[in-house]
């Protein structure tokens, strides 16, 4: 009862609180955040705050500083009793899911709903929790963190957004060829971040629709357009959902890379993202010979399962198309470090992502992958996979590029 009474009033405090004291909080709030930003600028990780294990999450730090504010109202200002530490941790759970809720602006059906999701989000939060206390002690190699997707089970989540099928592959597309390396390994640059050669367009979110390939696809072909036309043009996912499926792929519903390639091909381009908005959704192909932004000649798989002739396309070629098996929970919820996951399969692949790199990092060789999943998801958007580890996750068993 006490705990419930300390959040419903934290609903109407608002309401309460005086001109002077929300000024107070505002000041805090301003402070707090600017110190917050220095650190953030500087390189450093925020810390946890109340077990919030949302690193990295500017957006939080207000809500946070408001709560705490709130709850020191409610205790000397309007004088209720002290939590007990288990009522404590009950307050701050619940708060946890009410900004939850503020930062992603979730809203639910019913309350039914509601109470199902919070319930899968406190679960989620738990893993995330176990997780870092692992990582804090070195045991992993990675850090975890709730994202917009931690009101779904792991189940859902999977079904949602993974959505490479090899099954889908009904063509006989054969590449133009097959990767071949003219260089020694030993004369590749350690470190190659095609980002910071102005050859991959921003991260994007496929939103609820089974679409990664078409992503994978379009980051392939935007980088080798900007590589021979030396212009960057972002180009429509949309247009490949909705128009490549006598070539294999099912929109929504999954794909391939390769398949993707060989429409482009055949159609003799794809249309810009401006001309052909993303909709997230199946609809009827309107593609424009009007609106090209680019075209392809074929496309060149590598040789699966080879992470070192990966590195030499990654480092003399540029973006590469890849697919994983993402269908772990620690993907889900991946925020920093390298990622390995030893259940990883490298023949069960479900996603479509995009290599724009490859380094090191404490002795732990990576490559830098761009997802599809929003930036609030992982580390802007990115992960960084183990390289070098058994074809961790299967990034070399499924990779190609399209010839521009």
């Amino acid at each position: 009862m006490q705990v419930q009474l300390y959040l419903t009033a934290t609903v109407t405090v608002n309401k309460q609180m005086n001109r002077s004291l929300l000024l107070s909080v505002a000041v805090i709030a301003f402070l707090f955040l600017s110190i917050v930003t220095i650190v953030r600028d500087m390189g450093m990780m925020i810390p946890n705050i109340e077990q919030l294990n949302w690193k990295q999450h500017i957006d939080a730090v207000p809500f946070i500083v408001l709560a705490k504010a709130k709850k020191i109202y409610l205790r000397f200002v309007k004088g209720y009793p002290p939590l007990t530490t288990e009522q404590k941790e009950m307050y701050f759970k619940e708060s946890e899911w009410i900004i939850y809720k503020e930062i992603y602006g979730k809203t639910y059906a019913n309350e039914s709903e509601e109470n199902y999701r919070r319930e899968v989000f406190y679960a989620n939060r738990l893993k995330v929790i176990r997780h870092n206390e692992q990582f804090d002690g070195g045991a992993k190699s990675y850090s975890m963190k709730l994202n917009k997707y931690s009101d779904l089970t792991h189940g859902e989540f999977v079904q949602l957004m993974n959505g490479f099928k090899i099954a889908s592959k009904s063509g006989d597309y054969r590449p133009s060829s097959v990767f071949k390396p003219l260089l020694f390994t030993g004369d590749l640059p350690l470190n190659v971040d095609w980002r910071s050669e102005g050859m991959v367009t921003p991260v994007k979110d496929q939103g609820h629709c089974g679409s990664c390939w078409a992503f994978s696809a379009t980051g392939a072909l935007e980088g080798q357009n900007k590589r021979k036309t030396g212009k960057l043009v972002s180009l429509s996912e949309q247009n490949l959902i909705d128009c490549s499926r006598k070539y294999g792929n099912k929109g929504c519903s999954g794909g391939l890379m390769d398949n993707a390639f060989e429409y482009v091909k055949e159609n003799h381009g794809i249309d810009t993202e401006e001309s052909y908005p993303y909709e997230a959704a199946d609809k009827k192909c309107r593609f424009k010979n009007s609106t090209i932004g680019a075209t392809d000649k074929g496309f060149v798989d590598i040789e699966p399962g080879n992470e070192t002739y990966l590195m030499h396309a990654v480092a003399t070629i540029g973006p590469l198309s890849v697919a994983i098996d993402a269908s772990h929970e620690s993907f889900q919820f991946y925020s920093s470090g390298v990622y390995f996951e030893p259940m990883c399969s490298s023949q069960f692949l479900d996603h479509g992502v995009l290599v724009v790199g490859y380094g090191s990092l404490k002795g732990k060789d990576y490559w830098i992958v761009k997802n599809s999943w929003g930036t609030s998801w992982g580390n802007d958007g990115y992960i960084f996979m183990a390289r070098n580890k058994n074809n961790s996750c299967g990034i070399a068993s499924f990779a190609s590029y399209p010839i521009i």
